[in-house]
C-alpha cells in the first residue's frame, strides 16, 4: 500500500499517522473477533445467569460472562494459576491481535514495540478468594497473590511472552481505562517514541465483591427474570447496567512501519480527546458538558468538522443519568447534524466491560467503518423522551462512512473520545 492512498494529515503533535494493523477480543459475544462481530451485527445478547460463582444470595444474579473460555489455548497450564482471569482474557485478546498484525512473521524491532494494556479493577476475584483463605490460614495464601492481581501485570506478561521491549504499563481510569490506553498509544507513536503499540485492556470482576459492590450502589439492572433484556440503553424502562467481562486489544502502528512491513491496514486513529467532568465521583454532569468537550477535543485533534461524523459508538451504559447526559453532549457538539448520525450502544449486547469497554468499542467502531454496517442497540423498545438521537434500534443498518467516534466515560469524571477513519 502506498502513501498516495492516505491524504496528508497535519496532526497536532507530529506528522506521524497511526493506523490499526491487528485486533483481537474475547467477549461475552464470542471467543474471537469474528464470532464477536457476527453476533453483534445480529443483535445477540451476551447476558445470562451467573456461572462463575454461586450468586443465589445476591440481589443481581446475572451478567455478561465470557463463555467456554480456555486459557490453556494461549498460556501454559502451569502458568494459569499465577494469573487472575483478567490477565488470561487480556493475553488471549493480545495474542489474537498480534497474530492478525503478523508481528512475528514480519516483525517490528522489539525495542520499538510498546504494551499499553489496562484494567480498571485488576485481580478482584483472586483478592476475594485469597482473603477468605488468609482469614483462617495466612500461611496457605498463594505466593502468586501479588503478581496475580496487579493491574499492570497484563502488560507485563504480554511484553515478556512476546519479547516487546518498549514502554510497558497500565492506565487505570475506571471505565475509560482501555480507551485511554488506545489514545495514549496513539500519542506515543505520534511522538516517535515507538513504532508499534499493543493497546487495549481486560476486565474480569464477575465475582461476589464485584457484583454485590455495584449492585449495592444501585448501578446494576435487577432484571433477574430476563437477563437478555436487562441492558437497554436509552430505553424508558432501563434500570442500570449489566456487568460484563472480557479482553480487547488493538495493534497500533505508524503508517510508515505498516507500509514497510506490507501488512493490511484495518483503520486509522485520527483523533483523541481526554478530559474530566470535575463534577461528581459517579455521575456525569447533568448537561453532558465534560463529554461534549471531550468530543470537541477529538475533533480538533483530527482537524475535522462535526458534519463529517456519521457514526458514534456511545458509552451508553443503560443508566438513567448517563444515557441522558451523553445524548445531550452529542446535541451540544453536533447541533442539527446530530439527527443524521447513527448512534448506538454495543453495551446493550455485551454488557459493560468496565476497563475493557473502550478498546472493545473502538474495535466495533473500526469494524463498522470497514464493513459499512452499524450494529444495533438491542432492547430499545420504548425510547426515553429525553434521549432524542437515532440510536440504531433493534436491527443493524448498512451505511457507507468515513469517520466515526467511540466514547468512554468513567467514574471519577474521566472521559475519552477516539476518532477513527475508514481506510
Amino acid at each position: 500500500m502506498q502513501n498516495s492512498s492516505f491524504p496528508k494529515r497535519t496532526a497536532r503533535n507530529s506528522g506521524r499517522r497511526v493506523v490499526i494493523t491487528g485486533m483481537g477480543c474475547v467477549s461475552p459475544l464470542g471467543l474471537d473477533l469474528k464470532s464477536t462481530w457476527e453476533n453483534a451485527i445480529t443483535g445477540k445478547s451476551g447476558a445470562a445467569p451467573i456461572t462463575l460463582f454461586p450468586a443465589e444470595n445476591l440481589e443481581v444474579k446475572f451478567a455478561c460472562e465470557v463463555k467456554n473460555f480456555d486459557g490453556s489455548v494461549y498460556i501454559p497450564k502451569k502458568d494459569l494459576r499465577r494469573m487472575d482471569r483478567f490477565i488470561q482474557l487480556g493475553i488471549a485478546a493480545s495474542f489474537q491481535a498480534v497474530a492478525q498484525a503478523q508481528l512475528e512473521e514480519k516483525p517490528v524491532p522489539k525495542e520499538r514495540v510498546a504494551t499499553y494494556l489496562s484494567s480498571g479493577m485488576g485481580g478482584l476475584p483472586v483478592i476475594e478468594t485469597q482473603h477468605s483463605i488468609g482469614l483462617e490460614r495466612p500461611d496457605r495464601m498463594t505466593p502468586f497473590l501479588i503478581p496475580a492481581i496487579i493491574p499492570n501485570m497484563l502488560a507485563g506478561h504480554v511484553s515478556i511472552m512476546k519479547g516487546f521491549r518498549g514502554p510497558s504499563f497500565c492506565i487505570t481510569s475506571a471505565c475509560s481505562s482501555s480507551g485511554h490506553a488506545v489514545g495514549e498509544a496513539q500519542r506515543l507513536i505520534e511522538r516517535g517514541d515507538a513504532d508499534c503499540v499493543i493497546a487495549g485492556g481486560a476486565e474480569a470482576v464477575v465475582c461476589m465483591m464485584g457484583v454485590a459492590g455495584f449492585a449495592n450502589m444501585k448501578a446494576l439492572s435487577t432484571r433477574n427474570d430476563s437477563p437478555e433484556k436487562a441492558s437497554r440503553p436509552f430505553d424508558k424502562d432501563r434500570d442500570g447496567f449489566v456487568m460484563g467481562e472480557g479482553g480487547a486489544v488493538l495493534v497500533l502502528e505508524s503508517l510508515e512501519s505498516a507500509e514497510r512491513r506490507g501488512v493490511e491496514i484495518l483503520g486509522e486513529i485520527v483523533g483523541y480527546g481526554a478530559n474530566s467532568d470535575a463534577y461528581h465521583m459517579t455521575s456525569p454532569s447533568e448537561g453532558g458538558e465534560g463529554g461534549a468537550d471531550c468530543m470537541r477535543l477529538a475533533l480538533a485533534d483530527a482537524e475535522l468538522d462535526p458534519t463529517q461524523i456519521s457514526h458514534i459508538n456511545m458509552h451508553g451504559t443503560s443508566t438513567p443519568q448517563g444515557d441522558v447526559a451523553e445524548s445531550l453532549a452529542i446535541h451540544k457538539v453536533f447541533g442539527d447534524h446530530a439527527k443524521t448520525i447513527n448512534c448506538l450502544s454495543t453495551k446493550s449486547m455485551t454488557g459493560h466491560l468496565l476497563g475493557a469497554a473502550g478498546a472493545l468499542e473502538a474495535i466495533f467502531t473500526t469494524m463498522a467503518l470497514r464493513h459499512s454496517i452499524i450494529p444495533p442497540t438491542i432492547n430499545l423498545e420504548n425510547q426515553d423522551e429525553r434521549c432524542t438521537l437515532n440510536y440504531t434500534p433493534q436491527k443493524a443498518v448498512e451505511r457507507k462512512m468515513e469517520y466515526a467516534l467511540s466514547n468512554s466515560f468513567g467514574f471519577g469524571g474521566t472521559n475519552v473520545s477516539l476518532l477513527l477513519k475508514k481506510v
